[in-house]
C-alpha cells in the first residue's frame, strides 16, 4: 500500500515539505504526493494512509483543504493520517505546535477530521517573487510582528530537522485498514 500527500501551497514551500516528507518515507514506503487543488477524485484502495499539509495565506488555508476533507472524511478516518500548516508566525518556536499556532487550533477545532499526528512548520518569506500588493502586505506583516522587512530578501525559516522528525513519526503510525 502506498501513503498519499496531499498539499495546498501558494507560493510553494508546503509544495517543497510534501516532496521533503515524501522522499523521506521512500525507503519505508511507497507515496504519491499531488495538489488538493488537483485530487477531486482519489481511488483509496491504493492508500493505507493520508497525510495533508496546507498553508496559510492571509490567515487562511484555501478553501480546497476544507472541501477535500468534507467530501473524503469517510476514506479518511479509515486510514492513519496526519496534518501539518506552514506559515510565517511559526518562524516564532512559540508558535510552531498544533496548540500554540491559532491557525492550524483554529481548522482542527473546526475540521470533523481528527487525525493521528499533526505538525507546524515555518515557511519561507520570498519577498522577491512576490508582486507589489503581496510584497507590500506581507512587510507591513512583517514589520508589525517584527519580521523581516527588507524586501530584497529571501528567507527559509523552515526547520527541516523538524519536517524529517514528523515525517518518521508519520511514518510509524500503525494502519488502520484491515
Amino acid at each position: 500500500m502506498k501513503a498519499l500527500i496531499l498539499f495546498s501551497s501558494r507560493e510553494g514551500q508546503t509544495r517543497e515539505i510534501a516532496a521533503y516528507i515524501a522522499n523521506q518515507l521512500k525507503e519505508r514506503q511507497e507515496c504519491d504526493v499531488l495538489n488538493i487543488q488537483h485530487s477531486s477524485s482519489v481511488d483509496w484502495s491504493k492508500y493505507d494512509r493520508v497525510l495533508i499539509g496546507a498553508s496559510i495565506h492571509y490567515g487562511r488555508f484555501h478553501p480546497a483543504v476544507t472541501k477535500f476533507v468534507a467530501r473524503n472524511l469517510a476514506q479518511m478516518k479509515e486510514r492513519a493520517s496526519g496534518f501539518f500548516s506552514v506559515n510565517l508566525t511559526a518562524r516564532k518556536p512559540e508558535k510552531r505546535t498544533p496548540q500554540t499556532n491559532a491557525y492550524t487550533r483554529k481548522f482542527l477545532l473546526q475540521s470533523p477530521w481528527e487525525p493521528d499526528c499533526c505538525a507546524v512548520f515555518a515557511g519561507a518569506l520570498r519577498y522577491p517573487r512576490y508582486g507589489f500588493f503581496d510584497r507590500f502586505m506581507i512587510r507591513l506583516i512583517m514589520q508589525m510582528t517584527g519580521g523581516e522587512t527588507d524586501t530584497r530578501k529571501e528567507v527559509e525559516y523552515t526547520d527541516w530537522d523538524q519536517v524529517g522528525r514528523f515525517a518518521h513519526e508519520f511514518a510509524g503510525l500503525p494502519g488502520k485498514m484491515k
